[in-house]
């Protein structure tokens, strides 16, 4: 029953389909310019301004640039044998496990800053570097530090002209 009454309703919908009009295109000379909506239709069309471009935020592009890796990552201890070492064949020295006096030391720590009410994410970092955001903040304060540097210079230097007592200056006695 359901197969019959699938046909039936692609062929009622079909006229429809044809007799709608094709979707209006703006006219190529006219940026500011809307057609009139027509309520017969069924088409909408949306008009808005086409932006000018785009600008980058400077202060995040410089960030990204920051983020980019300088190199191969330098692994702390690299391959240098310890002097306190003595081996014999090929095999380097290893440590026996952890330290427990290390972790009963950082455990005393993170209980001291937790009473505190300070966080304790910082003392697992073994390579802090700054992540993007802070980059951010750190290029943007940079740059608003130089633009107050060049307005202050600005000012001094039309102050400095201002106060500048306005002489005439003198003509050589030959001419």
């Amino acid at each position: 029953m359901m197969l019959v009454g699938l046909p039936v309703a692609l062929a009622m919908l079909a006229p429809a389909a044809e007799a709608q009009p094709p979707a209006a295109a703006r006219p190529a000379g006219s940026a500011n310019s809307c057609p009139p909506p027509d309520p017969a239709s069924t088409t909408i069309v949306i008009c808005t301004e086409r932006p000018n471009g785009y600008r980058l935020n400077p202060d995040l592009m410089e960030a990204k640039r920051g983020m980019r890796s300088p190199g191969r990552p330098v692994r702390p201890g690299g391959g240098t044998p310890r002097p306190d070492c003595a081996t014999v064949g090929p095999m380097p020295c290893m440590n026996a496990g952890i330290s427990l006096l290390a972790a009963a030391l950082t455990a005393a720590e993170m209980a001291k800053r937790l009473a505190s009410g300070q966080e304790v994410g910082s003392m697992f970092l073994t390579d802090p570097q700054p992540d993007e955001y802070h980059r951010y903040l750190a290029a943007k304060a940079r740059r608003e530090g130089e633009e107050a540097q060049k307005s202050a210079d600005a000012k001094a230097k039309a102050a400095a002209a201002a106060e500048a007592p306005s002489q005439p200056t003198p003509q050589p006695a030959g001419n």
